[in-house]
Formats: C-alpha cells, structure tokens, sequence
C-alpha cells in the first residue's frame, strides 16, 4: 500500500548521509528470508488448520459467528486505533536507522501509539453497548465487548513488534514470533474448549492470551537489537519525522480501514441486513466462517509473503532500480498465482470429507459457497502482492481509490444480492468485488511504472477456474506448466534462468553448512 520516487542515491534527511555509507544492520536475504517465511508460515497455518476444526467441531454455527465476528473486529479496530502508524515501518526504518536515530524513532513511535491506545480503549468500554450492537447485531454481548477492548492492547503491541521485526528485514524473528503466536492461541483455544469451555470469550482470551506472551518474548531481542541500533547525538527534529510519517500512516489507516471492510463487510451485511433474528444471523456468519478456514490458508500465506517483499522492493526503489522492482514483482505474482490456484484445487477435493468428519456435518451451507470463498480469497492475495507495487511509488492515494471501489461495489452487489440469495449472494458480491479491485490495482500500477508481463496477466486470471471444479483446474494448470517447459510465454527466459539460480545458490549454501556441520563433528 504505500510509497513515492526518490531517484537519488542520497536520502535527503540531513543532505549529508549517503544511502551506501550509513551503518547497516544485518538483513535476510530476500530468497532465504522467503523460504524462512514461508516454511514457518505453513507449519503456523497447519497448526491453525487443526485449531479451527477444533473450533467448528465444539462450537454451534451461531458460536463461530459470533467468535467470527469478534476476530473480525479486532483486525478492523487494531491498525485503526493507532493509525496505522507501525505500518510505515517498512518504509521508514531503513531511512532513520542509515541516519543513525532508529532508537529516538522507535521511542517516539511507541510514544504515540501509546497515546492514542488508551483511550480508544476506555471509549469502546463505555460505549460497550453501542459496539455490541454494530459488532453483533444485538446489545446482549457487552461483556465480550470488554474483553476486545483489553484483548486489544495486546494485539496492537503484538502488531508493533512484528512490523519492525519486518521493516529490519529479520524475516528469522518474524517467523518465529508469528509460530509461536499461532501454536499458543492453538494450544490455549484447544484447551480451553477440551476443559469445557464452549463459548466465543474463550476464544477471545486465548488469542490475547498467545499475543501477551509473544509480546514478553519479543521484548527479550528487542532489548538485545535495542543496543546495536546506531545512535547519532543529534536529536530528531519532531516537525522532520511527524510531517513525513503522519501523512503516510493517515493513507496506511485509510488503505487498512478500506481493506479491512472489504473483508468483513459483507459479514456486517449478514449480521444486520440479512431476514430473521440476531442468533440466526449469527448462525449464518458461522457457515460462512466455515467456507473459509480453508482458503484462509491461502490468503494468509500471501499476506505475510506480500509484508516480507516490501522492504526488500523498498530498498531497490531507493537504490534507483526501478525496472529491477518490476521484473521481482512479475515473478511473484506468476509463481504465486499458479501456486495460491492449485492449492485452491486441492481444497475443493479434500473438502467434502473434512466437512463430514471434521465439521461434523454443521455447515452445509459452509461448503456450498466454498469455490467461491476460494475465488475471491485467492484474488485478495494477488492484490496484496500487486498493492506493494503502489506503496514503492508511493501512491497510497491509489490504493485507497481501489479499496473504496471495491467497498463500494461490494455493498451495492451485497443490497442487491443477499436478501435473495442469503449467504450465497454475500459471497458472490465479494468474489465479483475482489475481481475488480485486482484488475484495478493492475490498471493503476502499470500507469505508474509497473510493466506488467503477459505471463501475469494470464496468472491473475486462473483462479476463474475454481468455481469450474478441481479437476478443470488441475486441467488447466497443466496447461500453464506445459507452456512454461516448451516456452517464454508465461515465465521468460530470464525469469528461468533466476529460479534456478536462487534454487542452486540455496542448495549450494544448505550442503555448504552441512559440511560444516561434518567438519565440527
């Protein structure tokens, strides 16, 4: 989401600190630090794919929905409460650490979200009635109110560490504090509900419960990062580091905000529009819950891959390869969509069977709109990945242009489609709405710079194919990978020969250590 165009080499921050002679912390390098990411995001994901089944198993529909719910307004409420200001990160840290004043930034930074946290959070517990009625649809769960209003402030701190994390690009500690997040809420949700606690403000306290103690963990290397931070005498100027961040953090709020309410507004839609009382709405948002435990495996992973990139684009752009930030995003997107789709057909296999015996059969709804979930989870992913491009050149103006389109399609598609079709119609109107704002992002990226490949055009559009059934998928992806073997047309020549660069320098690296491991031994 983010970013502008600065050609020199110089960062104008004193006109006398060149981008090459500043102090240098120790970075990933991007393919490792990926691989790292990824390979700690799938064991993360494995262990919240067990911990949801364990959640649709022991909970109603109308429990899930309203634990659905309660998620939802935490990742609404957590970057909003703050500004979004620990999202400018990825692209201020780097600047202000080669400046030698990381530490009075993250002082500062900290400061402030301090400052706007605390009485957020005492407004949503007086006003706890209102809140329960825009978030449930009904003013009966005011005490689960109070416990999103304590349990974010831990999500907020969590959400500060692992951006700077990101943004120093130590994707080692990301990974490690987003595991440890994933298996303490598994164990603590399982647990709670295994001791019979059946009930959605158990799922609350467990999920503040893993953020608290990853918080406290963190603070470990924090302290232990904190010393070998540069530090120049000269103190920051306020005026310098507020009027270049406040304006970035209020497009990063807005993006946040809009994207946000594109993914859970058609819930919100259910919850108040939808015929019938609180409970059975509620009911309804648990089935469409159950849709999509699976594709948020997908969805998720792109995510946090799309957060692990910008740092890496970021500093390219810096450096002044333009042209370089392109070809890497190109790459990204091919590859992934050809991956975010065949694991998309995977679902649709194995989903018949995990709702039977997984579910319990209590969300037959749930697996009636699944292909579609797919669909537009798997589009939603894509325009993360297409979203970073923007945030380099700095147009978060753009992306916040898109988001709101994409709200606005959303709810008048949702008017227009929910009260006949129910949960059917909402999930239609957002997978119709998550197509446009891709083909958008893609539009307004290539008018600022960004060369869009014909491979990637064609990758963006595979997930059409899910709702055709897996096996048409699979058909089509072997296609793709045929054409891929036999021609350029999808990856090019160059784009080959850098795979199978990083695949052997990775290897090469991998049996190095392991000699050096003989060695030792």
């Amino acid at each position: 989401m983010d970013e502008t165009t600065a050609t020199s080499h110089t960062i104008p921050m004193d006109g006398q600190t060149p981008l090459d002679a500043a102090p240098s912390l120790h970075g990933d390098a991007l393919a490792l630090g990926v691989v790292l990411l990824l390979v700690s995001t799938v064991l993360q994901r494995a262990v919240g794919f067990v911990r949801e089944i364990c959640f649709c198993r022991y909970l109603s529909p109308e429990q899930l929905g309203e634990w659905d719910m309660a998620f939802g307004f935490l990742m609404l409420a957590g970057p909003l409460l703050v500004m979004s200001l620990p999202g400018t990160f990825g692209r201020y840290v780097d600047r202000y650490r080669q400046a030698g004043q990381l530490q009075s930034f993250l002082r500062r930074t900290a400061g402030f979200c301090a400052a706007l946290t605390v009485p957020s959070v005492l407004a949503i517990m007086v006003f706890r009635g209102w809140f329960s009625y825009l978030i449930f649809g009904s003013r009966e769960h005011e005490g689960m109110v109070v416990l999103l209003a304590f349990g974010l402030l831990l999500i907020i701190a969590f959400n500060f560490i692992v951006c700077l994390a990101t943004a120093l690009r130590n994707l080692k500690v990301v990974s490690l504090i987003e595991l440890a997040n994933s298996v303490f809420f598994g164990v603590l949700g399982i647990t709670l509900l295994c001791c019979g606690q059946t009930k959605p403000e158990a799922m609350v306290l467990a999920y503040a419960g893993s953020c608290l103690l990853c918080v406290l963990g963190s603070l470990v290397w924090l302290a232990r990062m904190w010393r070998s931070f540069p530090q120049k005498a000269v103190c920051m100027p306020h005026r310098e580091l507020w009027s270049r961040m406040l304006p970035l953090a209020a497009w990063i709020m807005v993006i946040n905000l809009l994207w946000n309410l594109f993914d859970v507004v058609d819930r919100y839609m259910i919850v108040h529009l939808l015929p019938g009382s609180a409970a059975e709405a509620l009911a309804e948002v648990g089935n469409y819950r159950s849709s999509r435990v699976l594709p948020l495996l997908l969805s998720s992973i792109t995510g946090m891959i799309a957060g692990a990139l910008l740092p890496h684009l970021s500093h390219d752009w810096e450096a002044g390869r333009r042209q370089r930030v392109s070809d890497q995003l190109n790459l990204f997107l091919k590859i992934w969509a050809i991956l975010l789709t065949a694991g998309a057909a995977i679902v649709l296999l194995i989903a018949p069977e995990l709702f039977r015996i997984g579910f319990h059969n209590k969300f037959a709804g749930g697996l009636l709109v699944l292909p579609w979930t797919l669909t537009y989870c798997t589009w939603f992913g894509l325009s993360m990945l297409l979203q970073t491009y923007l945030w380099c050149a700095e147009r978060a103006n753009v992306a916040s242009l898109i988001a709101l389109l994409g709200v606005v399609v959303n709810v008048v598609l949702n008017l227009l489609w929910l009260p006949e079709m129910g949960l059917k119609g909402a999930v239609l109107a957002t997978a119709t709405a998550n197509g446009v704002a891709m083909l958008l992002m893609l539009g307004l990226s290539s008018r600022y710079g960004f060369r869009v490949h014909r491979g990637t055009l064609v990758g963006l559009l595979l997930p059409i194919s899910i709702p055709l059934g897996p096996w048409v998928v699979l058909l089509v992806l072997g296609v793709v990978v045929v054409k891929i073997i036999v021609s350029d047309r999808y990856l090019t020549r160059e784009e080959k020969q850098a795979i199978w660069s990083g695949v052997g320098q990775y290897f090469g690296k991998l049996r190095l250590r392991s000699r050096r491991a003989e060695a030792v031994l």
